[in-house]
């Protein structure tokens, strides 16, 4: 809604502005914006390798009105993890950030989790914990989301592997969870698919990013099912027989990568880079001071503001 400040025979009018930041740079405002709607997006987690998880979603942050000040504001945009090599599990995305002095930070998300993984931190089967949690390895817990806590949450937690194995060897992986659900857990027949994004139009059109990767499927006999990634990026589980790697996740969405499926050997796919978008919205600024009469009507038509 236009803004109209102070008041004045001659109103100046600064338009709506848009700006996307698909890598690190600086955010200098327009000279008469005093705040913004702000999107942070972190990146994504990489699926486990080799019967793997699916990585968790980068934390997904949106904030209306927020102030900024008349100085130029770092930002940075936080990569992908990378997906796992055979035998261990994915790496954690990396923070995006919005400012300095009060920044608005969005977690990575948490890599997918594999089976024999040195990692003392979580127990070896288990997805690990970010802005949204990576899926867990056969009998392992997923990742936990919104971590550190935040509110609203920046995420969701990455689905449980499946508990007890179907047709023989097989031992399915959960999915990484996604900025708005939880991900999947496997079952005795294959991985869970990964949590959804959530869409947004601060860009200007409706769009959905941030989703979690497909947790992996070890395949002896059939059926079985290929775990897709949520929307909004999120990449498919490897394909038992060939390709087993898991799917890299898109790029700029802060999407987990897809855990790798069995036999044979494959990697863990990439998490997706995050994003930070800002939308300034139009103003209007007067000059000099309206009589009470047309404050009046202003207030009447809702364009007035004592901002």
């Amino acid at each position: 809604m236009p803004r109209l400040i102070g008041a004045a025979q001659t109103v100046t009018t600064q338009a709506e502005q848009v700006t996307t930041f698909n890598s690190t740079g600086t955010f200098t405002a327009q000279p008469l914006s005093f705040q913004a709607d702000i999107l942070v997006i972190a990146g994504g987690g990489g699926g486990g390798g080799t019967l793997g998880g699916g990585g968790g979603a980068g934390g997904y942050r949106e904030i209306s009105n927020h102030p900024i000040p008349t100085s130029p504001l770092p930002v940075t945009i936080g990569a992908g993890g990378a997906g796992a090599a055979p035998g261990t599990r994915g790496s954690d995305g990396n923070n995006s950030v919005f400012g300095a002095a009060s920044p608005i930070t969005s977690t990575g998300g948490g890599g997918g989790g594999r089976a024999n993984n040195t990692d003392p931190t979580l127990t070896s089967t288990a997805g690990r914990s970010g802005g949204s949690g990576g899926g867990g390895y056969f009998n392992g817990v997923g990742g936990p989301g919104n971590l550190p806590p935040v509110s609203p949450s920046q995420g969701n937690p990455g689905g449980a592997g499946a508990t007890s194995a179907g047709y023989p060897g097989e031992e399915d992986c959960g999915g990484g969870g996604g900025a708005g659900a939880a991900g999947a857990p496997g079952t005795p027949t294959g991985g869970g698919n990964g949590g959804d994004g959530l869409p947004s139009t601060i860009s200007g059109s409706d769009v959905t990013r941030a989703g979690g990767g497909g947790g992996g499927t070890y395949y002896i006999t059939p059926p079985f099912n290929q775990a897709t990634g949520g929307a909004g990026g999120g990449g498919d589980a490897g394909s038992p027989g060939a390709p087993t790697s898991g799917s890299n996740a898109t790029v700029n969405t802060g999407s987990g990568g897809g855990g790798s499926s069995y036999p044979p050997f494959g990697d863990g796919g990439d998490g997706g880079s995050g994003v930070v978008i800002v939308k300034e919205n139009e103003v209007k600024a007067a000059s000099s001071v309206w009589d009470l009469r047309t404050v009046f009507r202003q207030v009447k038509a809702n364009d007035w503001t004592n901002s």
